[in-house]
């Protein structure tokens, strides 16, 4: 049994992309409705600690500042139209959350306080002590319940539905607690469902950042773009993969080497702990790995910064180091090294989030709209800056709202046969049916991930990549064959990771395909075999687009360039 539901339009994902696009789309007058795997208040925008970038004139700060240092911090791979609206439209959104409710912290005049982050010169991040992505989620949540936009909470999307036409015309999925199929139309479609973390072990992500919006809209026939582009952030907690927040390095917290050693003088002289990310991980890796560090780590001291300042501002660091690594911040310091955190790549929108080009430049799936992490514009290019991500959510998950509104009311109601849903149901059902053998989903999962983290970490090479494009390919085989051993409809969380496991599978492939292609070194992408940058070659950006065959097609675009000619990046 099915059942069929239909709005206007429908967002896959609860996070602060996928709200802010609901809030943006119902106030545009259009039937919305959210689909998202977890409770909205559970979804990963939690997780955010540091701050919210944005230059408010009013304090002497300048937009074309930020996106400069944007645009530097990308490696010069940003497109730069979608930098300058970025920039441009941040300080509206900063004071939007404001009168929404989000209480930011305040200085000494009682203004909105900021600290810096890595890559900028001038504090312009804005903040709620270290969990700021967890109070603006329950702000937008507390919105989305006065807009009574309808929450279709703990389903889980199995892939994107077009119409005779191609266009997109709504998702299929399940309810995980019962197990039910239902087709839900629409004439536009919002992915905002997150990254890919959990395709690398260990990763900063929650257990449910799997790719799954990137490879249903990749499936469908939309481009991923720049997914060679893998954040890892310079410190998370050994063993854990916690995130330890860039601000605990913004309030004036050193990176030490086993010798006592701020290493950074010697990699960012200018800049030191505060160079981009990029800059940084490479410099405590190879401090490890020249056998500088200490057990694999390399130190971040917090102790000069003080107990009160520590306590006011890194509450949630400090609690977390202590609950998981036995240390008290304020007196000892912290065992880090790089972890993956972020997907510069994505689902090709263009500014308004559209996963499609009205001028034919590149092909895509109209109606399909995509926001947030899961979405490339290129706005980070190889390097995202701390607290650029929120920004990007609230600031582009906005226009994607607005656009898709405003779509909806130019094309008629799709038609798709409520029977389309039963296909879907019997392909998960054949996955289900299988008889269970010595392998498994867990096991692939971790295989695959150590293969990526291995391989496509910090440092990367021809041999290494393709070591892991093999192994893929093996793992992809076993995948074809794996059993689920739960055959049950309540709750199968089983089921669930092994459908999780084949949307992972297509992302590593495309991370892997576009790496090897990318012959140079540029900003997250480093390659110990081809060292520069080669703006001659590379100044562009690489598609994938998924082939009936499962292998990937690849296209290019050119890098859009505003007004910053690339120059040698330092810091």
């Amino acid at each position: 049994m099915t059942t069929a539901y239909e709005y206007d339009v429908l967002v896959m994902g609860a996070g602060l992309a996928g709200m802010r696009a609901a809030l943006a789309a119902h106030e545009a007058g259009a039937r919305v409705a959210i689909m998202t795997k977890v409770h909205p208040v559970r979804s990963h925008s939690n997780a955010a600690q540091g701050g919210i970038n944005a230059a408010m004139t009013d304090r002497g700060d300048d937009w074309e500042e930020h996106a400069f240092e944007t645009v530097k911090g990308s490696d010069y791979l940003a497109d730069q139209d979608a930098v300058e609206i970025l920039a441009q439209e941040a300080g509206r959104e900063i004071l939007t959350l404001e009168h929404m409710g989000v209480i930011f912290n305040r200085n000494e005049e009682g203004r909105l306080g900021t600290r810096r982050f890595g890559g900028q010169k001038r504090a312009r991040t804005f903040f709620v002590s270290d969990f700021t992505g967890q109070a603006m989620l329950h702000v937008l949540f507390e919105q989305l319940m006065k807009a009574r936009v309808p929450v279709f909470e703990e389903w889980f999307v199995t892939s994107l539905v077009k119409d005779a036409d191609g266009r997109c015309a709504g998702l299929i999925g399940f309810e995980i607690r019962t197990g039910q199929f239902a087709l839900v139309k629409a004439k536009a479609v919002i992915v905002a469902s997150g990254g890919l973390g959990r395709v690398f072990e260990p990763s900063t992500n929650a257990l449910i950042c799997t790719g799954d919006g990137m490879a249903i809209a990749y499936r469908a026939g939309a481009a991923l773009m720049d997914m060679e582009m893998v954040q890892y952030h310079p410190t998370t907690l050994k063993g854990k993969g916690l995130l330890i927040t860039e601000a605990a390095r913004g309030e004036g917290a050193y990176l030490l080497n086993r010798d006592g050693e701020r290493f950074m003088k010697r990699y960012a002289p200018n800049m030191m702990e505060l160079a981009s990310r990029d800059v940084v991980s490479r410099a405590g890796q190879t401090e490890i790995n020249e056998g500088r560090g200490v057990d694999g780590c390399v130190l971040l001291d917090c102790r000069h910064l003080g107990r009160r300042l520590i306590h006011e501002r890194l509450r949630q660091i400090s609690d977390e180091v202590h609950s998981f690594a036995g240390i008290d911040l304020t007196k000892e310091p912290v065992p880090i090294r790089p972890g993956m955190h972020y997907q510069m790549g994505g689902i090709k929108t263009d500014v308004d989030g559209r996963c499609w080009d009205r001028h034919g430049a590149w092909a895509g799936v109209p109606g399909l709209f995509a926001a947030g992490e899961t979405a490339c514009l290129s706005l980070h290019g190889g390097n995202r800056l701390g607290a650029n991500s929120l920004l990007d959510t609230v600031v582009f998950g906005r226009r994607a709202g607005r656009c898709a509104a405003e779509y909806a009311r130019e094309v008629p109601t799709p038609h798709v046969p409520d029977s389309t849903v039963g296909m879907e149901q019997q392909a998960v059902s054949a996955l289900l049916s299988r008889h269970a053998n010595t392998d498994s989903v867990a096991t692939i999962r971790h295989e695959m991930g150590v293969a990526m983290h291995t391989h496509l970490g910090v440092f990367r090479d021809q041999e290494g990549m393709m070591t892991a494009k093999e192994t893929l390919e093996a793992l992809h085989d076993r995948y074809s064959r794996v059993g689920v051993q739960d055959k049950g409809q309540v709750f199968n969380t089983s089921l669930i990771r092994a459908l999780e496991l084949g949307f992972m599978l297509d992302c590593a492939e495309t991370i892997v395909r576009s790496a090897l292609l990318r012959r140079e070194s540029r900003g997250a992408h480093f390659r110990t075999d081809y060292l520069h940058r080669d703006d001659a070659q590379w100044l562009k950006h690489i598609l994938v687009y998924h082939q009936p065959d499962g292998s990937p097609r690849v296209a290019y675009l050119p890098v859009r360039l505003t007004r910053w000619e690339p120059k040698v990046r330092t810091y």
